[in-house]
């Protein structure tokens, strides 16, 4: 039915006259909207109250409704309600709906409505209704439900359950996301021995401190500031909890008499707390270990840390180093034209880029010792990208260098690989083992043999196994340091030497090595071929771990990497 805005919604005046005078004058005045229509639903009478809750006037046109006031989002379900009192099917209702102000916008109001019978026995002729304005009740419940919604999702959102501790009555209440971060039903009740319960789920570990620690929370210790603990979830599993809490109500002797707080999932950040730890102790020790000199430096290029084969090479113990301009410790000079070089901390630090220095460079210790190095400077950087200081990695290759110095005179290159040959890695081996064996270095061996290669050259012939060896020595010469000694020493037969290289460094490289090998996708003649490796390691120390010598043990791996399916590496020591 349409909403007719400019009529009136009260019937003339007289046809209310015989209700009385002094009781219309009451009716009128009255603070709570009140309305009488017929039994079809016509207006007769509205009071002051309603017309000034709705803004109408008042004339005597007299063909209002009762259906004319009420909102075009409640009028379809408002005729049903009426006719079951115009049918005699109820004597009064009372419900909510809302009522169309005069600008057109809704108001909530609370309609209370019954039949009026003009004379006893006889048909109603009227239903009388009473109106009252709820709009501010409406906004306050949707405001609270709002704020309530708001405030649980919050805690859902951040997985905090809460909990509510009544001391007097011992009794606890548990949310919906206390429950659901311990992997149980949100609707589980909860046990009259809930200390009990609670506590038989903690981890063993945990249950002295936790037992130690749960009265300072109840009494609100201002040094105790949360609890850490693991519970065992529904599944078994553990789930890291942290429990802030204190009291909010105290009897009259200031007993606390409730306390309240909130339960928070931390397993994720206790795992990485946990895995920082360790990373930071495998830090630690790997530059204790590695042979490569690290120095760290600050954004003004003082030294913050030093590994100890930074102070082999430098010459500088860290704790003198540390503090000092990164220029005074770490020396070079152009080893071809005797030239002193900028640092390269400095270089990395004003350009804000990393620096390489790979060739004839040369570091002067503080004793005045010379070594052949490679270093790299890199800048260090926080997450937003702000400059904070450079990391210099440098690495004694004097030998190395005095091996390629040997290897490019004595044009011992394999031909078609222009990788060192038998002979020449042979020579580079035994010089290995030397320093091994009188300077106590550590180097590891490779031994490849190509698996599937032998169809490749059988089917498409010398040319393509002659194009394919290529590029598999560019492959391995790829996967290796720059400094280490990589040979072709048969057909399909490779080594790589790896000097100063530890073996689980050595396994890093042969793993790199066979991954690489595998993903080639050779092509020839229009056909694809793919081949593998299998890798075998040993380690060059000061003794072979077996009487066939080093490379023989490198073989021996390898003749196992194969036996193992192909395409892996392995080591000696694992047969």
């Amino acid at each position: 039915m349409p909403i007719r805005t400019t009529k009136s919604i009260a019937a003339p005046l007289a046809r209310f006259e015989r209700i009385g005078s002094m009781l219309a004058s009451i009716v009128d005045n009255a603070a709570v909207g009140m309305l009488v229509c017929d039994m079809e639903g016509r207006l007769v009478y509205c009071n002051r109250a309603l017309r000034e809750m709705l803004s109408h006037g008042v004339d005597e046109t007299g063909d209002y409704t009762i259906l004319d006031l009420v909102h075009d989002e409640d009028v379809a379900a408002a005729p049903l309600r009426l006719q079951r009192l115009i049918r005699g099917e109820a004597d009064d209702y009372r419900g909510e709906c809302r009522f169309r102000h005069a600008d057109g916008h809704p108001i909530w109001v609370m309609v209370a409505a019954s039949v009026l019978h003009a004379d006893i026995g006889q048909a109603p002729q009227y239903l009388i209704v009473q109106v009252t304005n709820i709009e501010l009740q409406k906004k306050a419940e949707e405001a609270l439900a709002h704020s309530e919604s708001r405030w649980n999702f919050a805690l859902e959102s951040a997985r905090q359950g809460v909990w509510d501790h009544d001391i007097r009555t011992d009794t606890m209440f548990y949310s919906r996301m206390w429950r659901i971060m311990r992997g149980m039903s949100p609707d589980m009740p909860v046990p009259v021995a809930h200390q009990e319960e609670w506590v038989s789920r903690l981890h063993p570990d945990d249950v002295a401190q936790v037992l130690a620690n749960i009265g300072r929370q109840d009494r609100g210790d201002e040094d105790f500031d949360a609890l850490e603990y693991r519970e065992r979830k529904a599944d078994g599993s553990y789930v890291w909890i942290l429990s802030r809490g204190k009291p909010v109500e105290w009897d009259e002797h200031g007993n606390p008499t409730r306390t309240l707080g909130t339960d928070t999932d931390i397993t994720r950040l206790k795992t990485i707390e946990f895995e920082l730890a360790a990373e930071k102790e495998r830090l630690r020790v790997t530059l204790d270990a590695i042979a490569d000199g690290m120095i760290s430096a600050d954004q003004n290029g003082l030294i913050v840390l030093m590994n100890p084969a930074a102070e082999l090479l430098t010459g500088f113990a860290s704790t003198e180093a540390i503090g000092k301009d990164v220029r005074s410790i770490f020396t070079l000079r152009d080893g071809m034209t005797g030239d002193m070089q900028e640092c390269p901390v400095a270089k990395c630090l004003a350009s804000d880029q990393p620096v390489h220095l790979d060739d004839d460079m040369i570091l002067v210790s503080r004793d005045g010792a010379e070594r052949d190095i490679r270093c790299t400077a890199a800048p260090v950087r926080t997450p937003a990208g702000a400059l904070t200081g450079a990391v210099l990695v440098f690495q004694d290759v004097t030998q190395s260098r005095t091996m390629q110095r040997e290897l490019a005179h004595s044009a011992t290159h394999d031909d078609l690989t222009d990788l060192p040959n038998r002979a020449a890695f042979e020579r580079v081996l035994n010089g290995a083992i030397g320093s091994a064996r009188d300077g106590g270095r550590r180097h590891c061996l490779l031994y490849i043999d190509l698996d599937r290669f032998k169809p490749v050259n059988d089917s498409a012939g010398h040319a393509a196994g002659d194009a394919l060896l290529k590029q598999v020595a560019q492959t391995i010469r790829g996967s290796c340091r720059s400094h280490d000694v990589a040979a072709r020493i048969g057909g399909d037969e490779f080594a790589v030497l790896l000097t100063d290289c530890p073996l689980e460094g050595g396994q890093r490289i042969a793993d790199k090595i066979v991954r690489a090998i595998a993903a080639l996708a050779f092509g020839w003649a229009s056909r694809t071929y793919h081949i593998g490796a299998s890798v075998g390691l040993t380690m060059v120390t000061s003794q072979p771990a077996s009487p066939l010598g080093f490379m023989g043990e490198a073989d021996a791996a390898c003749y196992a990497a194969k036996g193992r399916g192909r395409g892996v590496a392995v080591a000696f020591g694992d047969l």
